[in-house]
This record gives C-alpha cells, sequence and structure tokens, in this order.
C-alpha cells in the first residue's frame, strides 16, 4: 500500500487555537458542518500532473471543501499560494485546512516556520493549520511525545493568536504500546483543549482497533474534523471507497456531538477497484445518500 509517509518521502516534502471568536465558532458549526470535503492527497499523482485539472475534477464532482495537502516553499505544486488561492474561488471550493509538516519547528523548535505557515493559512482562509505525521524520530518514547505536546501547545498558541486553530492528524502508530501508555493518549493528555484539536482519521483509528466512539467518549469535543476512507480486509486493510468496506460511518456518524464534530474530508489511499478520479465520485455517491 503506498502510504502518506511514502509518498510524502519522495515527493521531498517531509523537509519543506483556542477557539475562534464566538461568531466563527457559531458559522463553524452550523455551515461547515454541510461541507462535503476531500483531502487533495487522495489525488495526489493528478496533482502533480496537472494541478489546475485536478481541482476542475473535484468541484465537477460535487465536492465543495478541499484539504490541501503538497505544501511546498510557499507552493503547492508550482502554484503560489494566492494563485492556489484564485483556483479554488474559481472553482467554487472552499479549503478549510491544510496539512503542513512543520518539520522545521517540531524538531528545533522554529518559530518562524509556523510564523510563515501561518501567513500563508490565513491568505487560504483556512480554519485550521493541521500538522499531518511525525517522522520516527520524533515519537519514539513516551518522553517523546510529552516533548511533542509542549510543541504543539506552543505553536497552537501561535495559530489562534492569528484567529486559526491548529490540530493534529493521526495514522496508527500513535496507538502503540509505551510501557502501558499510547502516543494519542499522551498528546491528548498534555495538550490545551483549546490550543491542539485533533483530526481523526477514522481509518487508521480503526486500522488500530480502537473503536472511534470510544475515544469520543473518552475526550469529548476534542476532534472537530475527521478523514473518512473506508477499509477493505483484503488486501491487507488496505483503503477503499467509502461505503466499500467494513468501516460502520453510520454509527460513528452518529456520535458527532460527542466528538464536537465540524466537518469531515474523504480520503483514499490505495486503488484496487478504481482509479482516483473514479474512487472519488464512488465515495461522494454513498456519503450523499447515507450520511449527510
Amino acid at each position: 500500500m503506498t502510504t502518506r509517509r511514502d509518498f510524502l518521502r519522495s515527493a521531498g516534502l517531509l523537509s519543506a487555537a483556542a477557539l475562534l471568536a464566538p461568531r466563527f465558532a457559531a458559522h463553524a458549526a452550523t455551515s461547515k458542518e454541510k461541507l462535503i470535503g476531500l483531502q487533495l492527497y487522495t489525488l495526489r499523482t493528478d496533482a502533480q500532473k496537472d494541478i489546475k485539472g485536478t481541482i476542475e475534477a473535484i468541484a465537477k464532482t460535487g465536492y465543495t471543501n478541499v484539504e490541501l495537502f503538497g505544501y511546498n516553499r510557499r507552493q503547492y505544486f508550482g502554484l503560489s499560494v494566492p494563485e492556489m488561492k484564485a483556483l479554488l474561488q474559481a472553482n467554487n471550493l472552499q479549503t478549510t485546512s491544510a496539512h503542513y509538516a512543520l518539520m522545521d519547528y517540531l524538531l528545533k523548535g522554529n518559530d518562524d516556520e509556523v510564523k510563515t505557515v501561518i501567513e500563508d493559512a490565513k491568505t487560504l482562509g483556512h480554519d485550521f493549520v493541521t500538522i499531518p505525521y511525525l517522522i520516527d524520530k520524533l515519537r519514539t518514547t513516551a518522553d517523546d511525545y510529552k516533548k511533542l505536546a509542549d510543541r504543539f501547545n506552543h505553536a497552537g498558541e501561535l495559530v489562534n493568536n492569528a484567529g486559526m486553530r491548529l490540530a493534529y492528524h493521526n495514522h496508527n502508530f500513535e496507538f502503540g504500546d509505551l510501557n502501558g501508555t499510547r502516543g494519542y493518549d499522551i498528546l491528548l493528555a498534555n495538550t490545551d483543549p483549546k490550543l491542539v484539536h485533533f483530526e481523526m482519521d477514522i481509518y487508521w483509528v480503526v486500522y488500530a482497533g480502537i473503536k472511534p466512539e470510544d475515544l469520543f467518549n473518552k475526550y469529548p469535543g476534542r476532534f472537530p474534523m475527521w478523514h473518512v476512507k473506508d477499509m477493505r480486509l483484503q488486501p491487507q486493510k488496505e483503503s477503499c471507497e467509502v461505503g466499500k468496506g467494513v468501516i460502520d460511518f453510520k454509527k460513528i456518524f452518529q456520535h458527532k456531538k460527542e466528538a464536537g464534530f465540524e466537518n469531515f474530508f474523504v480520503e483514499q489511499e490505495a486503488y484496487t477497484a478504481a482509479p482516483p478520479k473514479q474512487a472519488i465520485i464512488t465515495s461522494i455517491d454513498y456519503i450523499k445518500k447515507n450520511l449527510v
């Protein structure tokens, strides 16, 4: 299976808060819950070849919100941040979040990187600055996760002061045993709920053998964003089109209130049954009929 880590490494992109004011929070809880989002990573190969055509295809399919990926040196696939904003606007698409690696900050505590990302995220109109992944050497021990929690809190304060929120997107490694605890629990327990939020990747939570609703109940209100991608058991629990796998999204969507849900993004990493542009049509058709 092609993973986000593999792709980011091959593309060379790895090296590359508190709540909003009440009026913005209320707006998010109403209109933005109705958005149907897509994580651009789902069409990563298409985006690399033709970002403009890819964005146009997403809009024609019926998605209304795009979570961006591919940020590198203040560009997205050769487009400046203002050019990307204009492209989205021309296709009537919102972007409420993007994945920003923040490697220099997480490794060295470089605030300048966070400040640069904040500038570009504000230009794009994001609600969230989302950290998508942690390289291995950042998260070997429980103490590593505690240090990350401190870094998250500080970055969250900077992002919050700019009128946005910081979020962290999980995989499955956060659920491995660390002498009786888990990295994910350390992050949740040691971050300020007003400064650090979590984008739950439901697929990876289920992959790790965890029920999403159990986390919603244990940490209520911490999960305003979700990644929605399904899982087929063969081959090797790979991701698939929403509605074609074993994850019970109808049940999970009944727990939006406990989660603090605001909006979600369809994502897919593997493509066995159909190519990406067909897969996102299958997913949105299921979602419109069954989840929204």
